[in-house]
């Protein structure tokens, strides 16, 4: 992964850092940002199945891939991405700034909705196979599993990133295990209580990744005081809330229309 280091205020990742030398926090605001986080991540993750469901649906065999990239947006948008910026929101290092590259954030973003689309594409288009499963788990988790860590490159803060490797890797395996298990739901479940049950761990999965992946990061300042780049993350979320509060209006939407259409396709089928 490529970092802008020459940037004032970027991060150099450090693997191997124990411990931090300067006090940072995940939970700046208590319980708030957790418990959004999987607000969010159980909202995209339960959209996201009922449209995998429709696409499921025969008479959606001329529509599929249409409701497998809404179901991307709102899995990878908003039950992924959305969920890990609200959670990243809750951390700060005490007496520094933290603040983000735009770019990168947005790039983390389309990153969440490309690679659960096409962990989608692999087991939701032909026929459904353990094998097709694996691979579609292992592309999208892994993709994931960078979209985490991309988010976290766009930091802009007055120090240096260090690294924990096994927390890092746990955090790897869970996002592929989690991401495997989400694409195995949206290939089973079909009935109103077995969508809402797997969002449910569909939201626990994503946020325990996200969390054990922070857990790794330890913060060493540096030596003399610099300009810290980017924007502050307060100032970037009006934006991100507007822009993905309309995203998932039009999901909304497309969902409590869908029966109408699949109705009056019926009505056409029967009357041909």
């Amino acid at each position: 992964m490529l970092l802008p280091y020459g940037r004032p205020g970027a991060v150099r990742p450090q693997f191997g850092a124990e411990e931090s030398s300067v006090e940072i926090s995940h939970f700046s605001y208590g319980l708030v940002n957790p418990v959004m986080a999987y607000a969010v991540s159980f909202l995209g993750s339960l959209l996201g199945l009922i449209c995998t469901a429709r696409a499921r649906s025969p008479l959606a065999a001329g529509h599929r891939q249409r409701w497998l990239l809404v179901a991307a947006i709102a899995i990878g948008g908003t039950g992924i991405w959305l969920s890990h910026f609200m959670a990243m929101l809750g951390f700060t290092v005490v007496g520094g700034n933290v603040h983000y590259d735009v770019s990168l954030t947005v790039a983390s973003a389309l990153t969440a909705v490309g690679v659960v689309w096409v962990g989608l594409l692999i087991v939701g288009t032909g026929a459904t196979s353990p094998r097709r499963l694996l691979i579609g788990g292992l592309v999208a988790g892994l993709g994931v599993a960078s979209m985490h860590h991309l988010g976290m490159a766009a930091m802009r803060i007055d120090g240096d990133l260090g690294y924990r490797p096994l927390l890092v890797l746990a955090s790897v395996a869970i996002a592929v295990v989690a991401t495997t298990g989400g694409l195995w739901f949206t290939i089973v479940v079909l009935r109103p209580l077995t969508i809402t049950l797997a969002a449910l761990l569909m939201g626990a999965a994503v946020c325990g990744m996200h969390y054990v992946g922070m857990a790794a990061v330890r913060v060493h300042p540096h030596d003399s005081v610099s300009k810290v780049g980017g924007v502050d993350p307060f100032s970037f979320l009006m934006p991100v809330v507007l822009t993905l509060g309309i995203v998932m209006i039009v999901v909304f939407y497309t969902v409590l229309t869908a029966p109408e259409a699949d109705h009056r396709e019926t009505r056409t089928v029967v009357n041909a």
